[in-house]
């Protein structure tokens, strides 16, 4: 078996037939791990009892009747059946019914009782002989909790036996049961310095004869001697090489073994258990009663544990093998680099001059930047009692150079925001940081493949200022060589401080962080944050959008902030260097967990890129098609295709995926009717029956009568029992008035529409049963009624499929319908935006009862509006509907699709799909409905091209860059073995076994390299193939017989394929 056991064994049918062919029955088939005669663990197969074929299956618990039983892995006696599953005639499965022994915990259930005697049984002596198990001596009494064996020792033999287990745990059997004991109240002394079972001519006991060790089994009391001979080493050495970790390295009385150093290590990075809660476990392994006093070494485990974290590092980086020592160690250089970052001289060329221009942009850099504040550090201790072990080697910049560049531009103020309400940004002086040393961190991580970038960390002292954020992006930025031609930039608000980067770059940092000239910086938002931004932000700072940056989201920080949150709550009491010494260690674990994980995870993104790139350019070439069937179609795709590469070149050109023709707003409409009214008088040709009220006016009204009606319908429903006197006079005094209002519209409207005194006199119902609305969620109008707010208007919508209206009011109600619908859907992205806005600050600043309940409240009042909105919007839809029956209005429906409650989300929610499968709302896609087949419809029909290139461009770009990242990925791996096997005659040891340790250690470096190497080339060996099934080969500029491939980057030039 290869990978992970599963967490429950196998039950599987088959149907076994007898050799005789008389009769057939049911097995079924039990896998499970155990452990074999010989020790080792191996997969289990039992065939039990089922019933006779075609029979119900009834499996009794607990019965084994052994018909076939192959104990280790597979039936050694006929595998013919093993992989065979009954069907049917007509060829498929059949169904079986699910039976109990398909739930293993119900057949464990059966034997639950057996389980309990055996463990009681373990408290005794069990059947055993109780004479020693390795003498014969009758006074054998001890049993070891850690040795395999529960045979029982005389005290002689126990003790022989662990000479080399000092650290195991024994219970003697006295009074008639087992009591606990130690090696060291039995007689047994560790003997440092020495081989095991050697005694030293001069052995030192430690101070006072009390050593206390810590390990996984729990905190030891031990006896232990120091060799005190001449040429002896120190005792903290001798400690070291018995794979101890001594507390202090002068008269050492504590120590921990590597195994539970190493394991709180590996256990903090996976399920970030604190110290204190694991050191407690341990403490609760040695005594679970607290009967027996146990000595508190929680401090001296902390030290040690920071002291293990650093050498860890150190050593990894190869630090050890540096002749000049640790002391020789550069900032950001124990660091775990990204091996699919281009770093020149490692995976990519030094210089890129044999490149061609148009291919240059595969070299890009591509960096995203965000702050989190749940990392926050209380004012506890000091930068000077606590200055941390790796000062700027890791991931914090150095804090020193940090502090004073914050010292000397502390009177710089923060920029206000002028798109959407950035809190990051306008909050940034207000932010609240009582007792707070740091009220979170900013970052600049790899924004395509997550990890953690060296000299990329910092504490924020007062919320995101930009003071902060341009030391650590550029501090960041200084690790890697200005060769690289293009620098992507991916900010939440990259829209406000990209504004005067180069003004404050150039006025407050050091000269040493400013960036290359030669190179180009471009600004990105992340796709989810986009939808929280102005218009002009959205298509401008757009990934989607934007050419030579792939498939890439910009929302890699968010991801690491998933896993480093749940250390937030024991960082924020820590001292400022341990605080930053631990958060470096989890940074490096997570870009080491990434690093190994690069080759399944690019696999999975080149065969998604893949399939998805072809499905686009297919939807591409549909869409081409079909606007080159007409001429005027032809020209104007020529035109759009110059206009698009126009502006990928230069920002500063008109932006195609913005609209080019203003949309008809309810507003427009009523003007353009009322003017249409003027001309009518000026020409006399007016029809109106009315001196002040005209067709047009009389249904803008009934529009904005209808609106209120909606409006007070929402806030009656509202109001409960316990409303005030003055809630319910505000909504009576409402209804008054929209009474008046409605009787003075209904005396004009029977001038226009003399039938609809006729259906008021007939009590006329319009309005469905039910009280809400299931759509929206709005309430309804009441059928018998009279309040103003359900009262029925007879707008001619509502009527004209029961009776004959006139074409010039149904003309009239259409286009203000139509404008109507507009507005509503633009009202319903706007509240969505609020919303969406809202909801995200209050999860990450909203702390306490009372304000989350007033950022509730502000939550609901958004909420009502957009359910004000869509109720608007499906009213405008209905009468659409009635209306284009009458006047033959075609293609309207198109655009303006049913709206439902699913539909409105922001732009970045998936509505619980993956990324790979979301289909978006379709209110993003919609900017305007045309009428007509002018520019408004080709207007439209332009942005819908432009996106659809861009969707197939930038799957397109993926491929190339996924094919440009592995073979980095590959070519890093063999820089960084070759690097390490460097290492092995860069430094030689004064003693031959301290050397032979610096070169085993580089060669298992190099190895472990050469090894993952190794492991990505077999999983990717079938990616050439695949890319070239399934990309064409005249758009990657390719000659038909080769297809992309790892070894070397792709070539191809985007503005060619068009």
């Amino acid at each position: 078996m290869v990978g992970r056991p599963s967490k429950k064994p196998r039950l599987v049918r088959h149907v076994l037939s007898d050799p005789t062919g008389a009769s057939s029955c049911n097995v079924q088939r039990h896998r499970i791990y155990a452990v074999d005669p010989i020790g080792q663990i191996d997969l289990q197969t039992t065939y039990l009892n089922g019933t006779p074929a075609g029979a119900t299956p009834e499996l009794e618990l607990g019965v084994n009747t052994n018909l076939f039983e192959d104990p280790w892995n597979e039936c050694q006696n006929d595998t013919s059946f093993l992989d065979t599953e009954p069907y049917t005639s007509t060829g498929s499965k059949e169904i079986q019914p699910r039976t109990v022994g398909d739930d293993p915990i119900r057949i464990w259930i059966s034997e639950r009782q057996t389980y309990l005697n055996e463990f009681i049984r373990l408290e005794g002596r069990g059947d055993t002989c109780h004479s020693c198990h390795n003498c014969g001596d009758s006074d054998a009494v001890f049993r070891c909790e850690d040795c395999f064996s529960v045979a029982l020792y005389c005290q002689s033999c126990v003790m022989n036996l662990h000479q080399n287990m000092p650290l195991h745990r024994l219970k003697k059997w006295d009074d008639g049961y087992f009591h606990s004991t130690t090696l060291k109240q039995l007689g047994l002394r560790i003997q440092l310095g020495h081989s095991a079972g050697q005694r030293c001519r001069k052995p030192k006991p430690a101070f006072d004869d009390d050593f206390t060790v810590i390990d996984v089994h729990g905190i030891h009391e031990v006896a232990l001697d120091f060799c005190d001979c001449e040429y002896a080493s120190s005792h903290y050495k001798q400690i070291l090489r018995a794979r101890w970790f001594p507390a202090t390295s002068t008269d050492p009385r504590t120590a921990a073994t590597f195994t539970v150093l190493e394991h709180f290590h590996l256990l903090s990075f996976e399920s970030k258990v604190s110290a204190f809660e694991f050191y407690h476990c341990v403490a609760r392994r040695s005594d679970n009663t607290g009967v027996k006093p146990i000595k508190d070494r929680y401090s001296v485990f902390l030290r040690m544990m920071a002291e293990w974290r650093n050498l860890k590092a150190l050593k990894r980086a190869g630090c050890g093998h540096d002749p000049a020592g640790v002391s020789a160690t550069k900032e950001g250089e124990i660091v775990v680099l990204c091996p699919a970052c281009p770093h020149p001289g490692k995976n990519v060329p030094e210089t890129l001059e044999d490149v061609s221009p148009g291919n240059r942009w595969i070299y890009s850099l591509f960096l995203a930047i965000d702050a989190n504040f749940r990392l926050k550090r209380r004012l506890v201790s000091s930068d000077d009692r606590d200055p941390g072990l790796s000062q700027g080697w890791g991931y914090f910049v150095k804090e020193s150079n940090y502090k004073a560049y914050l010292q000397e531009n502390a009177s710089l103020a923060q920029e206000k925001s002028n798109c959407v309400s950035h809190n990051a940004v306008n909050m940034a002086d207000t932010k609240s940081s009582k007792g707070l040393a740091a009220t979170g961190v900013g970052t600049v991580v790899c924004a395509r493949h997550d990890m953690r970038l060296a000299n990329g960390v910092g504490d924020l002292q007062k919320g995101e200022k930009y003071l902060n954020m341009d030391y650590i992006v550029f501090s960041a930025l200084s690790r890697f060589s200005s060769s690289i031609p293009s620098i992507n930039f991916s900010y939440d608000i990259a829209c406000q401080w990209h504004k005067k980067l180069w003004h404050r770059m150039s006025t407050a940092l050091p000269l040493w962080l400013h960036p290359s000239s030669t190179q180009q910086y471009r600004f990105f938002v992340p796709k989810f944050h986009l939808a929280a931004h102005i218009a002009a932000c959205q298509t401008t700072f757009s990934f989607n959008w934007s050419p030579y940056v792939g498939r890439t989201d910009g929302e890699a920080p968010e991801r690491g902030w998933a896993d480093i949150n749940r250390v937030a709550a024991s960082t924020k009491e820590m001292a400022p260097g341990t605080r930053r010494d631990v958060l470096d260690d989890h940074f490096g674990d997570w870009n080491w967990k990434k690093v190994t994980g690069l080759g399944r995870t690019l696999l999975r993104k080149i065969t998604d890129a893949t399939y998805a790139e072809r499905d686009h350019r297919h939807a591409l070439a549909d869409l081409e098609g079909s606007i080159k069937q007409s001429e005027l179609g032809a020209v104007s795709l020529v035109a759009w295709t110059e206009e698009v590469i126009a502006w990928e070149s230069d920002h500063t050109k008109p932006n195609p995926f913005n609209s080019q023709s203003q949309e008809m707003t309810q507003a427009a409409v009523r003007l353009a009717l009322i003017q249409q009214d003027a001309k009518d008088l000026e020409e006399g040709s007016s029809i109106s029956l009315h001196s002040e009220v005209t067709p047009s006016i009389l249904i803008s009204t009934g529009l904005d009568i209808e609106n209120a009606q909606r409006h007070l319908r929402v806030d009656n429903a509202g109001l409960t029992q316990h409303s005030t006197n003055n809630q319910q006079t505000k909504i009576l005094m409402r209804r008054n008035a929209l009474q008046r209002r409605i009787d003075s519209w209904i005396d004009v409207q029977v001038l226009y529409m003399p039938f609809v005194a006729h259906f008021r006199a007939t009590g006329l119902s319009l309005s469905d049963e039910g009280t809400v609305d299931e759509t929206t969620g709005c309430p309804k109008a009441k059928l018998d009624s009279i309040k103003a707010e359900d009262i029925p208007l007879f707008l001619p919508s509502s009527i004209c499929n029961l009776t004959t209206c006139d074409a010039k009011l149904l003309e009239v109600e259409w286009s203000l319908r139509l404008a109507q619908a507009n507005d509503a859907l633009e009202e319903c992205r706007s509240h969505i935006r609020l919303r969406h806005q809202l909801l995200r600050f209050k999860a990450q600043q909203i702390r306490g009862q009372s304000l989350n309940t007033r950022a509730q409240k502000t939550i609901q009042a958004v909420e009502d509006r957009l359910i004000l909105s869509h109720e608007k919007y499906c009213c405008a839809r209905r009468a659409l509907t009635h209306l284009s029956r009458q006047l033959d209005h075609v293609g309207w429906e198109r655009k303006l699709l049913p709206l439902r409650k699913l539909d409105l989300r922001p732009m970045g929610d998936l509505g619980g799909r993956t990324q790979g499968t979301a289909i978006m709302s379709w209110i993003w896609h919609v900017h305007g409905i045309p009428s007509d087949n002018g520019d408004r419809f080709q207007d439209s029909l332009r942005m819908e091209w432009c996106k659809t290139r861009a969707r197939r461009n930038r799957w397109f770009e993926e491929i190339q860059l996924l094919l440009e990242e592995m073979r980095r990925v590959l070519e890093f791996l063999d820089w960084q073995a070759k690097w390490w096997e460097a290492r092995v005659t860069l430094h030689a040891a004064e003693q031959s076994e301290d050397n032979e340790g610096l070169v085993a250690y580089a060669k298992r470096q190099a190895a472990i390299r050469r090894s993952l190497s190794a492991k990505f080339r077999a999983s990717w060996h079938h990616v050439t193939a695949l890319v070239s099934e399934n990309l064409d080969d005249t758009e990657a500029n390719a000659p038909a017989e080769e297809g992309p491939f790892i070894d070397a980057p792709p070539h191809g030039d985007l503005d060619e394929l068009d």
